[in-house]
């Protein structure tokens, strides 16, 4: 075969991978909300579904439904139906936080 090389190890570039991962949240965060309910609230600055939610912190979906409750009972977040999915993003409040 014409140009064939022969075999080749290919790497993917290093850093790829988080460059579209938003920042882990401060530690002040942390300490007011808990590292996981943190962690939520600066993964909502796109709308997510809880099941969505669970898989990018690694938690159940029971998990991930009850730290959204607090959130949302607390102004942070706010849930929009989308058929049968709900969604979920953060508040001006919530956006004040992170930010």
């Amino acid at each position: 075969m014409e140009g064939d090389a022969g075999p080749a190890l290919c790497y993917p570039p290093a850093g790829l991978g988080g460059l579209w991962a938003s920042p882990p949240p401060s530690a002040a965060l942390g300490a007011l909300l808990g590292g996981t309910r943190a962690a939520a609230l600066s993964l909502l600055d796109a709308p997510l579904s809880t099941g969505e939610l669970a898989a990018l912190l690694g938690v159940a979906p029971a998990t991930a439904s009850h730290h959204l409750t607090t959130l949302r009972d607390n102004g942070l977040v706010v849930g929009v139906r989308q058929g049968r999915v709900v969604r979920y993003t953060r508040t001006v409040l919530g956006d004040q936080l992170v930010g």
